[in-house]
């Protein structure tokens, strides 16, 4: 476990300083007349995700976590098991995305996540599954008026734009 965790912080390290680099190639900060420029978020996330693996550093060092006190395997046959499951339901989605698009892969990932891993109910399953990707498509869509792909779902969203618009 101790050495997992310094490897993971200095793998987010790492990537923490590369989105901060490409990011910048925006505007990181305030335009004026327009708000934050395009670069302004993820370098400032990245800034803070950046900080919070120095200080994990830190505690590792000084053996303050519990990981970094551990002598444990990283990973045991259960966890194993998960990461590719999760691993694997994370790959399908990504996959699926340029079939269903974000909202039609979302809805089948939160499906086969609370439904077959979580063991939940199908009415607990159905309300999330559905709820988020409709209040997903209402905030960036619509509110934000950032698109996200829909694939060849695209004419089951095109009454809802002559709606909204």
């Amino acid at each position: 476990m101790r050495r997992a965790e310094i490897i993971t912080a200095g793998l987010m390290a790492l990537l923490s300083i590369y989105l901060m680099f490409k990011s910048s190639e925006l505007e990181i900060g305030y335009v004026k007349g327009e708000g934050p420029g395009g670069g302004f978020w993820p370098f400032w996330l990245s800034a803070g995700m950046l900080i919070s693996t120095i200080w994990i550093a830190i505690n590792w060092y000084l053996r303050k976590s519990p990981p970094s006190q551990s002598t444990e395997k990283y990973l045991d046959s259960y966890g194993l098991r998960m990461l590719m499951l999760v691993g694997g339901g994370v790959t399908a989605l990504i996959a699926v995305s340029h079939i269903l698009g974000f909202y039609g892969a979302i809805l089948l990932f939160l499906i086969y996540y609370i439904r077959y891993l979580g063991r939940h109910s199908w009415p607990v399953t159905l309300s999330i599954a559905i709820t988020t990707p409709v209040v997903t498509f209402l905030f960036f869509d619509i509110a934000m008026r950032i698109v996200l792909p829909k694939g060849y779902l695209e004419p089951l969203f095109l009454p809802l734009y002559d709606f909204f618009f």
